[in-house]
């Protein structure tokens, strides 16, 4: 039988995990230590193992934890907001009240998934893969048209491309604040959906 868990394991997971994700999402995956993820949380090193049995699990349970819950809010949405407008704003505005609660699981998620083991790597992407397919489909459901042009994947593209870097300019406790951010991004993305037409003279195209 092994040994029982401490009352308070799972909190000291979450808190390694959070830890982790700030040295990651500062100085890389590559550049931080399990050295320094022990003294930020301070632990020793074998206390560290206790919890996550190496840098890569670290790694994983970050990317995988942060993804798992993007999956989750896109299915309550999906569920919970009428097609159209209304599914892509809910997407919108949920996902970055989540990203300023997660920014550095984010930036960890969007620069350093790529060092997971292949096996781990494909379950993160399928994840990946189900949340731009919710907003794709939302998107298609608002403009219907742009699926005959094959436009309903770049244009969900384009707008991940926005919404993904944010942390490389937009600082919590700014002068946008996130209630002003997301005005701001649900207006440039509706506006700019609006605008969106597709390539003169062009007919139906497969979707991509």
């Amino acid at each position: 039988m092994g040994r029982p868990r401490s009352a308070g394991f799972d909190d000291h997971r979450r808190d390694i995990l959070d830890a982790g994700a700030a040295l990651f999402a500062k100085h890389g995956y590559l550049g931080t230590s399990m050295n320094q993820v022990a003294e930020a949380c301070g632990i020793t090193k074998p206390a560290l193992y206790h919890y996550y049995r190496d840098k890569d699990d670290l790694l994983l349970q970050i990317a995988d934890g942060h993804v798992s819950a993007l999956v989750d809010l896109v299915t309550a949405v999906e569920r919970d907001a009428e097609p159209g407008e209304p599914r892509l704003r809910a997407l919108l505005d949920r996902f970055l009240v989540v990203y300023a609660e997660s920014k550095d699981k984010h930036r960890v998620l969007t620069e350093d998934v790529k060092y997971l083991q292949p096996d781990d790597l494909a379950r993160v992407l399928a994840k990946e893969r189900l949340v731009v397919d919710a907003f794709a489909n939302a998107i298609g459901e608002l403009r219907p048209d742009l699926r005959e042009h094959g436009l309903v994947k770049p244009v969900t593209m384009l707008l991940f491309g926005m919404i993904n870097w944010l942390f490389t300019w937009w600082r919590p406790g700014g002068r946008l604040g996130l209630e002003a951010l997301i005005v701001l991004i649900d207006q440039f993305a509706m506006g700019g959906l609006a605008a969106v037409k597709g390539p003169a003279g062009s007919g139906p195209r497969p979707v991509l």
